[in-house]
């Protein structure tokens, strides 16, 4: 048996928070396990003068961290869902979904009160087609600019007076200690959430029985069934970040909701679309949303820039 777990990960802040967050659980809930962090970088950390929907999409951000674990050079890997494409190499799955931070976009500025009391033509720092959708639904009076780097980079963007606003993960400025910094939480109905925004994933290799017995009970229920819905929903419609795509699952008693949006890449047309049945029922709740959505026009969306749907 092995006393030991290599967890592969991204170096940025956000990257090492998680990790060391999922390491110390481990280490707390094993008193014979040692954990080792294994620093990589991915293209999608090189490469920040470009929108990601430009080169490649969530894929950069786990190539690296995917090929240490099948070379056995790291057991599992660490990341944000909503970074973690449907797709997985042949031998590697996501095993466990911990439990959810705040889900929603946060509105971060040093002028503004609120989104709604942005100035016309107010520049909005944001590299997300999603989010620019959407916002732009609500407000075609106010000016984007693409904005990448981590976390720290884009506020100091903000602080030097580059923007009048900016939108981020409140999960990742709630996990970096940050949350004074969040002006305003989104609503949902302004700003659906990235697939699986919030949640810290492990990957890990298919069959790792010994690995999946000592991370397993990081796995949250809740989670999990949130997620099986959503990211059902994103396998379906074949999507990643070349195009916006938001999807959130709700619970309420024994039953999930699930919400929708495809747009088109700038936000025309634009679909938003509901599901809901039963908790056991998460995959089907996805694939038929995804399903109505092809049909109410997200065919021809998704085909406008290349994506074949079956």
């Amino acid at each position: 048996m092995t006393n030991k777990i290599r967890i592969a990960t991204r170096s940025s802040k956000l990257a090492l928070w998680q990790s060391n967050w999922i390491k110390q659980k481990l280490e707390q809930h094993h008193e014979d396990l040692t954990v080792e962090l294994i620093l990589l970088k991915t293209q999608g950390d090189k490469i920040l003068d470009v929108p990601l929907a430009k080169i490649g999409g969530k894929g950069l951000f786990v190539k690296e961290l995917e090929t240490a674990m099948l070379e056995n050079r790291a057991d599992i890997a660490v990341h944000s869902l909503k970074d973690v494409p449907t797709v997985f190499p042949d031998g590697l799955e996501i095993s466990v979904m911990t439990e959810r931070e705040a889900a929603n976009d946060a509105f971060v500025s040093n002028r503004y009160s609120s989104f709604n009391d942005l100035p016309e033509n107010g520049l909005v720092g944001t590299s997300s087609l999603r989010r620019i959708a959407q916002l732009k639904k609500a407000r075609p009076d106010l000016a984007f600019k693409s904005l990448r780097g981590n976390v720290e980079t884009r506020l100091k963007k903000l602080d030097s007076g580059e923007f009048d606003a900016i939108i981020l993960a409140a999960a990742g400025l709630i996990r970096l200690g940050l949350k004074p910094r969040i002006t305003e939480l989104l609503p949902h109905d302004l700003s659906l959430p990235a697939i699986g925004q919030g949640i810290v994933c492990i990957e890990s290799r298919i069959g790792d029985q010994e690995i999946l017995d000592k991370i397993s009970f990081l796995a949250d229920e809740q989670s999990t069934i949130q997620v099986s819905a959503e990211r059902a929903l994103l396998k379906r419609l074949n999507g990643g970040c070349q195009i916006p795509i938001a999807g959130h699952a709700l619970i309420d008693g024994d039953q999930l909701t699930l919400t929708g949006i495809l747009a088109g890449p700038e936000g025309d047309p634009f679909l938003k679309m509901t599901e809901t049945g039963s908790l056991t029922d998460g995959l089907i709740i996805g694939n038929q949303l995804g399903e109505r959505m092809l049909k109410a026009g997200g065919r021809e969306i998704l085909a406008a820039v290349g994506i074949e749907t079956d």
